[in-house]
């Protein structure tokens, strides 16, 4: 895959769905009648103020990553028309307008997918690089994949993550070749036995080639699956640990992933989505990603959304604000933690990727 495709795909998939998070924010503290210092298009520094209307500024900022609001009086009580200074509905209202947005979109276009409907397509070897493990063993152009390790594929994903978790050790392909199944047995490539600019571990390239036409769904079905594929996605990410300790999922799959893994991912269904002229694939991307974006946020940790409702809740009982400096440094903490994790991950994206063809 390029790195133009994971490039694009970030602009294009990623931006506008942070991008909707924070309109939520907005167009909520708006309607409660909280005042916002600016609203920005990327991340600062700011490049150029737009215009500014209501007490608003408008920027274009340089980092193209999304957008930001800042609301005046964001942990300051004593800020007239300030959101800590609001009314805890308002505040309830406005915090949490983020996640509603990204589960409005995410709905939306699980509805648009399912309407145009999932494709049905194989995974096809189209080329296998010469002298290659995959070559050496009996690996031929046109093979279309059935199963790796013992695991039906179902996806290009699945080639992916056995091959790339197998580095150095047996992997057994079942593959159609001509009618029929082929058992072969290949060894990927360890890292510095291969240039991974121009091959991967195995030395094939995979593709996902239409078998038939997509099997679309009546508008009422497409919302009610919209909901429920919703749900799944949330229980899914809930459920991920236990699931881990008993060994239903693999590490590689319940690992946490960076802007760098998501823009990678991204690209690949992005490119699934030109090669194949089916929109499916890209639609299905953003609209998980879109769930998980919103989900994530309303997670009680500080600097999150969700860390600033716990705060919100916690005043509700109490029947009395805890002391905005304490809060201030629980969230800044709280900040500092998450972009340590961040950076960790980021690293961790790049020296082992999602995708390590």
């Amino acid at each position: 895959m390029s790195i133009w495709w994971t490039i694009g795909a970030f602009i294009l998939v990623l931006t506008p769905i942070i991008l909707v998070h924070e309109l939520g924010h907005f167009f909520a503290a708006r309607l409660s009648g909280i005042r916002v210092d600016e609203f920005g298009l990327g991340f600062p520094p700011r490049a150029v103020t737009l215009f500014k209307r209501g007490g608003t500024i408008y920027s274009l900022n340089w980092i193209p990553v999304g957008g930001f609001v800042r609301p005046a009086g964001e942990d300051d009580p004593s800020v007239p028309g300030g959101l800590a200074g609001a009314s805890k509905k308002a505040r309830l209202f406005t915090l949490s307008a983020g996640a509603g947005a990204n589960f409005v979109l995410a709905l939306v276009l699980f509805w648009i997918a399912f309407m145009i409907g999932p494709p049905e397509y194989e995974i096809v070897i189209p080329e296998v690089m010469p002298n290659s493990p995959a070559m050496l063993a009996g690996v031929q152009a046109g093979d279309v994949f059935v199963s790796v390790n013992g695991r039906e594929v179902t996806g290009s994903e699945v080639v992916v993550e056995e091959i790339g978790n197998a580095v150095g050790q047996p992997v057994e392909l079942v593959l159609l070749r001509n009618g029929e199944e082929v058992a072969l047995s290949v060894v990927p490539r360890l890292e510095g036995e291969y240039d991974p600019e121009t091959e991967g571990p195995t030395g094939i390239r995979i593709e996902g080639q239409k078998t038939g036409d997509n099997a679309s769904m009546g508008p009422v079905d497409s919302l009610t699956m919209s909901g429920q594929t919703m749900f799944d996605v949330v229980w899914g990410t809930l459920r991920a640990p236990v699931m881990l300790i008993r060994g239903q999922i693999t590490p590689s799959e319940a690992r946490p992933v960076s802007v760098v893994g998501l823009s990678q991912l991204a690209g690949r269904a992005a490119e699934e989505t030109a090669s194949q002229g089916d929109w499916f694939p890209l639609l299905w991307f953003a609209a998980v990603i879109s769930v998980a974006l919103g989900f994530t946020n309303l997670l009680p940790i500080p600097a999150l959304d969700g860390g600033r409702i716990m705060f919100v809740l916690v005043e509700a009982v109490r029947g009395r604000r805890i002391e905005p400096e304490r809060e201030g440094m629980v969230h800044l903490v709280g900040m500092l933690f998450l972009l340590g994790l961040m950076l960790l991950i980021i690293v961790q994206d790049i020296v082992n990727p999602i995708i390590p063809f």
